[in-house]
Order: structure tokens, then C-alpha cells, then sequence
């Protein structure tokens, strides 16, 4: 049967279903298809809370989102063109977001009486009239799956467990997507497990020539590859960048790394990750906690490694006192936080923007320490490199902020020259024939020495009590308390001027609004500038890497400005910091969801800002 075949220019799909019907594999797969292909995209999975929530109920539900086109994107798009639905959980979740005319594919297996009590529905929505806005396709997904696998030496379960994979083969053949890799990733997955490995292959297939076959879907729909700058590209997610990003680091500071860490969500992926790479001098430790996995950490840098941990906001309270001995200590100490929304447990899985106040000031006493913000999940790769030397150059325990959003979300990524990562330099101490003194500090950077312990001539005093300066003894005078804690921080005040100026997207150069942003709202805001531009309106943007130090030239951008916007998802955290460090009273827009920001919203903010000029 031929069919007619649409061109669009972006697409936006989204899976949902039950947390165990392998919705994120389903995603996973289809991004991969889609980045092969050439397609700019962006992804936003969204994980229930819950490890186990109760089968097709509301926390039970996992979903999927992907934006893909033909030309440059920035965020996963505000809502979905098509959603997925495997069961009616999925579709009361997830309805409220489906623009009218979207297309709907419902699984009507699972639409049973039990399935719709357990979500409130007195009636199936697919059959009372309640969809008729949307373009709804009924599908019995489960016993098309089913039919096609019965002569499959497999249970009528695991028969059952395919659907994912039918539903993927419809997708793609919906959208014109590639199917070499998944046919091969099957076969990777399920190498032990043939038949089941078959099993899956045929559901995949049958999927797709269901979509070729049926007069249920008339038009396939074609979506071209973007122009990219000529290179190498991959498909990447924040964590993964991130992991890579440290396996770099090592290499371009000839340092081993040393990661120690306790599982958290959502940071937990990099730590697996990591731990495949021991070849490049790479070491990982699951330690009992989080307070040990900071002290193995340190204990790493002491000894000459480069200590890494990673953890998401409850973590970083149990480490506080550890990165503050790494201040006193000033050693090299890398501080991943992968934020996660609060307090407390709070939703693990989602993504928000509220811990900056704790990073920048939730340590005892006076202990200032480098944050970094990356903005994308292929940048998470280049601010690790960024964080790493900055701990290195300047002796010092840097924290590196991503998020939920980040860590989970991918785009592609334009491999790097190798050649073109900055080289680290650890200029280790070495022994002279003087009195070494600990604490005699670089007049560039003021940083101390970094000592190898068990190097002859550079035996010294360490630890969490005051130090003199210069020598390192123990001191409790008022006076060099005074210097020392003055000098800790005018290091860290220092690095400013080995930093890159806030750049400043302001095209027309007549814009008299500025929206500051920082960390994993740079896509959204963007998009949400490029919408305003296409209304005519003026608008400058900017993008904050370094919360400490700031960028030099930071007041000077915020005072060019009559008025300045800092879109956050916290209830104003760097607002604040804005507002006290520079007397600017900036407006703040703040949403706590767990969710990344919309552009729509974004694009409404800023007008009524620009419009009450």
C-alpha cells in the first residue's frame, strides 16, 4: 500500500505508560534512531518517584518526551504533537498537556473497568465522546502484540512485555526512522536470551508493517536532518557528559581520578558510568555514605589523585563539613550536585534549581568555594573540564551544579578535538633545600602548594584547625585567623579575572530588557528570546556559568539595562544574590514544579515586561 508522505519541519512525541512498560527504553531507542539520522533534538524523560508505585495507577506513571527537526532546537518542546498512551493512567496524566488536533494512540487492551476505576474514569474516554477534539487512534497494542508473537517458544508475559516494542515499530515507521540500530541493540540486549531476543525483534516489526499495512494511518509524516556544523556527533545526556567530562579531566591534568560516591538519584548514572573507564587511570568507590564518599574523596586529593564525588542536594548537606575541611585544608576537591527537587526527599526524580544558597553559603564559619553551572547536557562535559581546573589551578573544592533536567535530558553533541581541551597543570611541590612552608601561597593565584605526602622535604602539618600563614602550625592568634580567612577568600575572589566576561546576546543593541539566566534554563529561555524577537520586540539575554566568582564584568551588563529578568526554578535564589551584591533590583519569575520551564510561558513573561516599559 502506498501512502502519502508529509513533510514537517519538528515533531514532538511523547511515551507514557506504566513504569513498567518500558516507556524510557522505548524513548531511549527512538532518540537514538533520530540522532542517527541527523535530526536536531531534545529529550525530557520523567520518572515516577516512586521505585515500585502500584501497576496503572497516577505516581505509577513514566513518560517520555522528544522534540526533533529539521533545524536548531533548544528545549523538549512545550507539549506533544502525538502521545502514547499505554494504559489510562497514562492518558489522564498526561492529557491536560495535548494541544488540540494531536495525535492520540491508546493502547485499548489495558482501558479495562479496573484499569479506569483505579484513575477515577466512570467511563473509557476513548469511547464517551470526552476525545473528540484530539485525533485518536484506538490500537489494541497488547493483542496485536501478542497475536504476533504466538508462535514464540515464550509466556504469554513476556509476549505481553513486547509491546513497547510493536508501539516503537509503529513510530518509526510513522516518522521514517532508521531501524539498523535498535535491530542491533536487540540483539546486544538480549544476546543470552535468543528467544527472547526474537521475540522482540518480531514485535518491532510488526509494528512497523502494522503502520505500513493498516488504513488506520494514512500518512507517513518525514521530518529531514538538520544542518549541523560539519563533525562527529553522538547523542548525549547531561550525566554521560558529565562522566566523560572527568575521564578528560584526568587525562589533560595527567592526575588520577578518584571518584567516591553513594548512590543517589539523580546522580547515580555517573558514577556507573565512570567505573567502566578504570584504563584511564580512573578509580571509582560505592562507599557505606555520603559523609565517607566526600572523605575518601579528599583523601584522594591529599595523596595526589584528583577526588571527585558526586550527589544531588541531600547529600551535599552531609558533605558540608568535609568541603569545608577541603577549604581549610585547600586542596583540590571536585563537588558534583545533580539537583533534584526538595526539601528533604522531596521528588527525587524531578528536576529544580534550589540549591545554589546552599552551595554557595551552607558551611560553617567563612568558607567561600567556586560554583559552576553548565547550561546544556553536552556543556556538562566542558564545565567538568572548566570545574576541574579551576580545583586544580587554584587548591580549592569547586561545586559543579547540574540538575534532574540536565542529567536525563540529551541533545546532540559535536565531538571535540582532543587537541583543543585546555591542559592542566597539578605543578606539584617540590622539595628545596629550604624550611617548605605549606602555606606559602602563588602571588598569581594565591594558591598554596600542593604537597605529595611521603615526599621527602615537604613533610608538613595538615588538617581542620586555623593554620598560620606561611607556615602551616597550628594558630589560634585573632590577627592571622583575619589574614587566613581573608585570604581563602580573595583566592576565590581572584579567579574572576581567569574567567571568560558574561557574554551578551543583544543583536539589535537596542534592547532595555535583559533575562539572566543560569544552569539548566538556558534552553528555555532562549527559545522563549527567539519568540519575542519574531514579534519584533527587542530583548537581550544572558547566561551566568560562574555563580562564584561572577563574571567582572556581571554589574556592568546589569546596569546597561533598565530592566533585568532572572527566570529560576527556585523562589529567587540568584535573584537575591543579584540584589544584594549590586543594589539591582532585578524582577524574578519563579516556578517550583519539578519541571523544566515552558517557552510559551517564558515568551508571555518577558512581553508584559518589554510592554510595561
Amino acid at each position: 500500500m502506498t501512502k502519502q508522505v508529509q513533510q514537517l519541519d519538528r515533531v514532538i512525541i511523547r511515551f507514557a505508560g506504566d513504569s513498567g512498560d518500558g516507556m524510557q527504553l522505548t524513548g531511549d531507542r527512538f532518540t537514538q534512531e533520530t540522532a542517527a539520522f541527523g535530526n536536531d533534538l531534545s529529550t525530557l524523560p520523567n520518572f515516577p518517584a516512586e521505585i515500585r508505585a502500584p501497576a496503572g495507577t497516577l505516581p505509577g506513571v513514566s513518560s517520555f518526551q522528544l522534540h526533533f527537526a529539521d533545524h536548531d532546537i533548544l528545549t523538549p518542546g512545550d507539549a506533544p504533537n502525538v502521545l502514547v498512551a499505554m494504559n489510562p493512567a497514562a492518558l489522564k496524566a498526561n492529557l491536560a498537556d495535548l494541544p488540540r488536533g494531536a495525535d492520540l494512540i491508546v493502547n485499548t487492551d489495558e482501558f479495562t473497568k479496573r484499569n479506569l476505576t483505579k484513575v477515577g474514569y466512570e467511563a473509557s474516554p476513548v469511547e464517551d465522546g470526552s476525545l473528540a477534539e484530539f485525533r485518536v487512534h484506538a490500537l489494541p497494542l497488547t493483542s496485536m502484540t501478542v497475536k504476533a508473537l504466538e508462535n514464540f517458544d515464550i509466556s504469554k508475559k513476556d509476549a505481553e512485555r513486547a509491546k513497547n516494542m510493536f508501539a516503537l515499530g509503529l513510530l518509526s515507521w510513522l516518522y521514517h526512522r532508521p531501524t539498523e540500530g535498535t535491530l542491533g541493540f536487540l540483539e546486544r540486549k538480549f544476546a543470552t536470551k535468543p528467544e527472547i531476543m526474537k521475540a522482540n525483534i518480531a514485535a518491532f516489526q510488526a509494528g512497523w508493517s502494522y503502520g505500513e499495512t493498516t488504513e488506520a494511518f494514512s500518512v507517513q509524516y518525514e521530518i529531514k536532518p538538520a544542518e549541523h556544523e560539519p563533525g562527529l556527533y553522538r547523542n548525549i545526556t547531561g550525566n554521560l557528559a558529565l562522566a566523560y567530562g572527568l575521564v578528560a579531566a584526568g587525562v589533560q591534568s595527567g592526575l588520577p581520578i578518584f571518584l567516591g560516591s553513594y548512590p543517589i538519584t539523580p546522580a547515580s548514572d555517573i558514577l556507573h558510568e565512570v567505573s567502566k573507564h578504570k584504563k584511564f587511570g580512573v578509580r571509582t568507590f560505592q562507599a557505606e555514605d555520603e559523609i565517607a564518599a566526600v572523605g575518601a574523596a579528599l583523601g584522594a586529593s591529599f595523596g595526589g589523585s584528583l577526588g571527585v564525588t558526586t550527589t544531588s542536594g541531600p547529600g551535599i548537606a552531609l558533605k558540608s563539613e568535609t568541603i569545608g575541611l577541603g577549604v581549610a585544608t585547600e586542596l583540590p576537591l571536585l563537588v558534583i550536585d545533580v539537583q533534584r527537587a526538595g526539601p528533604s526527599t522531596g521528588l527525587p526524580t524531578k528536576t529544580e534549581q534550589a540549591d545554589l544558597l546552599q552551595v554557595m553559603y551552607g558551611r560553617n564559619g567563612e568558607a567561600p568555594v567556586p560554583v559552576i553551572a553548565p547550561q546544556s547536557p553536552s556543556d556538562c562535559f566542558y564545565a567538568t573540564i572548566e570545574a576541574a581546573r579551576i580545583a586544580v589551578k587554584y587548591r580549592t573544592p569547586v561545586i559543579l551544579l547540574s540538575d534532574g533536567y540536565l542529567a536525563n535530558g540529551s541533545e546532540p553533541w559535536k565531538l571535540p578535538d582532543v587537541a583543543s581541551l585546555p591542559t592542566i597543570e597539578p605543578n606539584f611541590a617540590a622539595p628545596s633545600q629550604e624550611d617548605f612552608q605549606p602555606f606559602k601561597r602563588d602571588p598569581e593565584t594565591l594558591a598554596r602548594p600542593w604537597a605529595i605526602p611521603g615526599t621527602a622535604g615537604l613533610e608538613h602539618r595538615i588538617g581542620g584547625l586555623e593554620k598560620a600563614d606561611g607556615s602551616g602550625n597550628i594558630s589560634y592568634d585573632p590577627s592571622n585567623h583575619d589574614t587566613m580567612t581573608r585570604l581563602r577568600q580573595a583566592k576565590v575572589d581572584g579567579i574572576a579575572n581567569d574567567i571568560e566576561p558574561l557574554a551578551v546576546d543583544d543583536p539589535s543593541g537596542a534592547a532595555r530588557v535583559l533575562v539572566l539566566g543560569w544552569g539548566g534554563t538556558y534552553g528555555a529561555i532562549s527559545a522563549g528570546v527567539r519568540r519575542v524577537r519574531a514579534t519584533g520586540r527587542n530583548i537581550a539575554q544572558a547566561h551566568v556559568r560562574h555563580l562564584n566568582p561572577f563574571p567582572a564584568n556581571l554589574p556592568e551588563v546589569l546596569r546597561s539595562y533598565d530592566k533585568v529578568i532572572v527566570p529560576e526554578i527556585n523562589l529567587g535564589q540568584l535573584a537575591m544574590l543579584l540584589r544584594g551584591r549590586f543594589l539591582i533590583d532585578v524582577i524574578g519569575y519563579n516556578q517550583v514544579r519539578g519541571l523544566p520551564f515552558k517557552a510559551e510561558e517564558l515568551q508571555g513573561v518577558i512581553q508584559d515586561v518589554i510592554d510595561s516599559e
